[in-house]
């Protein structure tokens, strides 16, 4: 909760705050998606990477993943590591997905190699969990809003304390 709180002043999109996209990205999985607590969980932490380590964006999904194993499981962490995978995926498989990226999604994506290729495609594909994997990437894009309102950061302590080892 402490590392989340320290987002309200990191930024990697310029008009929202990595606490507000992480409360937003969380809100909208925990509304989309009321029965799957990890993966509202996994919305609002998915970044975690980028607030502790701000001036270093190199492979936050992966590096979050393991800040956040340890305390939330196994599969929130598998969650989390495989958000910025399926941007790529959508990018390659959904020829509309492209256009929906905000400025900074899209300057990211040439960072982290663009589409994924045949045999990243069929990898992401054949995950159990990927619906939800993509739910996720979902929920990241259109969590930039400036104006959103969503639920303080509290809120969510009785939800982290179910799935919390």
């Amino acid at each position: 909760m402490a590392l989340l709180a320290r987002g309200a002043g990191v930024h990697d999109e310029p008009d929202v705050d990595g606490l507000a996209h992480a409360l937003q990205c969380g809100a909208d999985l925990r509304a989309s998606h009321p029965d799957d607590v990890e993966l509202a969980v996994a919305g609002l932490v998915h970044d975690i990477a980028d607030i502790a380590f701000p001036h270093d964006h190199h492979d936050h999904a992966h590096r979050g993943a393991e800040l956040v194993e340890p305390l939330l499981g196994p599969r929130v962490a598998r969650l989390v590591g495989a958000h910025v995978d399926a941007k790529r995926y959508l990018v390659a498989t959904d020829p509309a997905y492209r256009a929906r990226l905000s400025p900074r999604s899209i300057e990211t994506l040439e960072l982290q190699g663009d589409g994924l290729d045949a045999s990243g495609i069929a990898a992401l594909a054949s995950e159990a969990d990927l619906a939800a994997i993509l739910a996720l990437r979902r929920a990241d894009e259109y969590a930039k809003d400036p104006g959103a309102r969503p639920l303080p950061l509290d809120s969510w302590r009785p939800l982290l304390g179910r799935i919390a080892r």
